[in-house]
């Protein structure tokens, strides 16, 4: 079997995302997904960059192909050539899984559990509707909820800025972690206890303002804060350890298992954050996962994009025992179902395992055809003095 055409897909289906097509001379076709939101275009001209060496090329040397991708510039890695590597190395293991006629998560290991739950996200803690909705996700059996902080654009801002749309778009940490704080703890103290709650600040606090958020919590309330500042300087982590005991969970960001390495090795971390879709796809996912285990780390995967992403990443949690819960977002996961007709079935809280080979998706060229790419940017945040922040 040999590759003879990979396509690309930039599309809008609920948000922005990129998908690959790769094909080959059996007409056996894998499907795979890029992360970088907002940055499609960048993918889609790697993928092409790498298509001049990958046609002709065996899709099962899934190994081979992702060092050849990682390796064929002077400039190794990069959160854009990841996300370009993720896609190929998706649909290399949806070829396989096809090929030898088996799901994808026979090929990873086989299934160390009979369902994979996720975890639900409500609407900001500030919202009167919160509490309504993180009870109502609770009966309906999700074992983990995620509360979202206070909203980032207060209305003040909004008209003090009417003339710049742009700095319109305001977040003052300060108000928003004091804000957070008081309408997380009414909404704990009224909630099932043995619901773990999580937060996440999206990496826009600083050091000093993630250690005062934390200090504002009762003991034992939060069972997890999600990117509360940026990755780029573990030391940063460190240092915050050293101030709060509530468990991190990070690694949305990590491009790499070199990125993963501080915050696994160094104890940075209690939930593994990792994203197939931005880490480099299921061949560098299930390394990351692996090394996570013998530091008695669970796997809790981002999981922000379409049918493919989802349906990859829960072969991976099907195949890894050191998991504890997948984000699910049903609006996006399960999105356009007319550019997807075949997606993973989901139950509820939790899916179940996957019977068809390979990923279990399927793809429509012409429907996609009518889901152009919006090219919309992600919110650029700025403080109250008008500074850049991030969202």
């Amino acid at each position: 079997m040999k590759i003879t055409r990979i396509k690309t897909f930039p599309l809008n289906a609920t948000r922005d995302t990129f998908v690959v097509k790769v094909e080959t001379d059996e007409g056996i076709y894998g499907l795979g997904e890029g992360g970088m939101s907002s940055r499609e275009f960048a993918q889609e001209a790697a993928v092409k960059a790498f298509s001049q060496f990958l046609v002709g090329m065996d899709p099962f040397r899934i190994e081979h192909i992702w060092q050849k991708c990682y390796r064929s510039n002077y400039h190794e890695g990069g959160r854009v050539l990841t996300g370009a590597i993720s896609a190929i190395d998706i649909a290399l293991w949806d070829i396989m899984g096809k090929k030898l006629g088996v799901p994808v998560y026979q090929l990873l290991g086989g299934a160390c559990r009979d369902r994979v739950y996720g975890f639900r996200s409500t609407r900001a803690v500030t919202d009167p509707g919160c509490l309504a909705e993180a009870q109502a996700a609770i009966d309906e059996g999700w074992p983990c909820l995620r509360l979202g902080p206070a909203q980032p654009m207060p209305g003040w801002a909004k008209s003090l800025h009417a003339a710049d749309p742009d700095r319109a778009n305001m977040f003052e940490p300060r108000a928003a972690i004091a804000a957070t704080a008081h309408h997380f703890t009414e909404i704990w103290a009224k909630l099932d206890k043995s619901i773990p709650l999580g937060i996440d600040f999206h990496h826009r606090l600083s050091v000093a303002e993630t250690a005062s958020f934390c200090q504002m919590l009762p003991p034992g309330s939060m069972a997890y804060l999600e990117e509360p500042i940026r990755n780029e300087t573990p030391d940063a982590y460190a240092a915050l350890r050293q101030m709060t005991p509530i468990p991190m969970a990070i690694g949305e960001e990590w491009s790499s298992k070199w990125q993963a390495l501080p915050y696994i090795e160094r104890g940075l971390t209690n939930f593994c954050r990792l994203d197939v879709c931005n880490i480099g796809g299921l061949s560098e996912a299930r390394k990351v996962a692996g090394w996570c285990e013998a530091h008695y780390i669970d796997l809790m995967p981002h999981n922000p994009l379409g049918p493919i992403c989802t349906a990859a990443t829960v072969h991976l949690c099907f195949a890894t025992n050191n998991f504890a819960w997948l984000e699910i977002n049903p609006s996006i996961n399960e999105s356009s179902p007319d550019v997807y007709p075949v997606m993973l079935e989901r139950k509820g809280p939790y899916f179940t395992l996957p019977t068809k080979p390979g990923l279990g998706v399927d793809f429509d060229e012409l429907a996609a055809a009518k889901h152009p790419h919006s090219m919309k940017d992600m919110p650029h945040y700025h403080k109250p003095d008008g500074s850049h922040t991030n969202w």
